[in-house]
């Protein structure tokens, strides 16, 4: 089969290997998309020692199997299902999960790849297939965030700060659960505009002073972290979706001298999935708009290319029959 190998300096280069064996317990899964995300940048500059990709369907290849020519998508953390936080469907925060697939282990930009049962989500059939992987980090990770906060902010006045495919996903789920009022910054015109294209209020800079009731930390970066936490309100809510290496803020006036919550969300449980597709389905038309552009593995080099220089939305990696 062909791979994508990640050599690092944003070199990638395509390679016949093994087509893998599906052990015990897992299915051999025929990849038919797998988006780019943000995170994936990190294998992209550094390199990586396994085929990335983590937000990946396809159709399961294993005679036999219950799900055996089944439309799936792949959940990546390889949960352990009996340490406390499985038993309390938390999934996502298994304490026994070393593996994430497309990190630890090879992911989906690849024609086929090996997934333990455990980790296979069904896709109804109304669901398209380059819809679908939305349903995992653009949907599921901001939607389980944005859950962690209605535990404390309801409605209100909120500030999503990224407008990439978590922050424009926040942005929806906010709509969704009836914030009439987000604004999004982000300092790419063409991902501000296109927020607003989604309904957002687009802001070319934050004012510090506006004391927003919620913000969704969808950047990654350090000076988008000090801004959430300068400018959520007292008693406020920040969530913080993006990732990075390493990161610092400085704890200034304005965030040591107020009360508010800081919430850090990782993926999202399981049990989220089936609202999480009422979701997608409430709000399609705009969920459509986010995927700009699909291409075979020999395009894919070239749309990391785009992907990074702030061009594209949500492209994705689409294996055609």
């Amino acid at each position: 089969m062909k791979a994508a190998r990640f050599d690092g300096e944003g070199q990638i280069s395509i390679a016949e290997v093994p087509t893998p064996v599906a052990p015990a317990g897992e299915v051999l899964l025929r990849v038919k998309a797998c988006s780019l995300c943000g995170s994936d940048l990190r294998p992209w500059r550094k390199g990586w020692p396994v085929t990335p990709g983590h937000e990946i369907f396809g159709i399961v290849q294993h005679p036999g199997h219950a799900l055996h020519g089944k439309r799936c998508l792949v959940y990546i953390p390889v949960w352990c299902g009996q340490c406390p936080e499985c038993l309390a469907g938390q999934h996502h925060i298994c304490r026994n999960a070393n593996e994430l697939i497309g990190w630890q282990r090879p992911g989906g930009y690849a024609q086929y790849v090996s997934v333990p049962d455990q980790c296979l989500l069904p896709v109804p059939d109304d669901i398209p297939d380059h819809l679908a992987p939305l349903l995992l980090d653009t949907i599921g990770t901001a939607g389980h965030g944005v859950r962690l906060s209605r535990k404390i902010v309801n409605s209100g006045k909120a500030l999503v700060m990224g407008a990439g495919p978590i922050g424009l996903g926040g942005l929806l789920v906010l709509q969704n659960f009836g914030f009439e009022r987000v604004e999004v910054f982000d300092p790419n015109r063409f991902r501000r505009e296109f927020a607003a294209s989604l309904g957002a209020v687009a802001l070319e800079s934050v004012d510090l002073t506006a004391a927003y009731d919620l913000v969704l930390e969808c950047s990654g970066k350090d000076a988008g972290r000090q801004t959430a936490l300068e400018a959520v309100r007292a008693h406020g809510a920040v969530v913080q979706l993006g990732e990075s290496d390493t990161w610092q803020v400085h704890e200034t006036k304005a965030i040591r001298r107020k009360d508010f919550y800081y919430i850090r969300s990782f993926y999202f449980p399981i049990s989220e999935y089936a609202e999480n597709i009422e979701i997608l389905r409430k709000k399609r038309p705009q969920f459509e708009q986010l995927v700009d552009a699909q291409v075979p593995l020999e395009g894919l080099s070239d749309l990391f290319v785009r992907f990074a220089a702030g061009d594209r939305i949500k492209p994705q990696l689409h294996i055609h029959d």
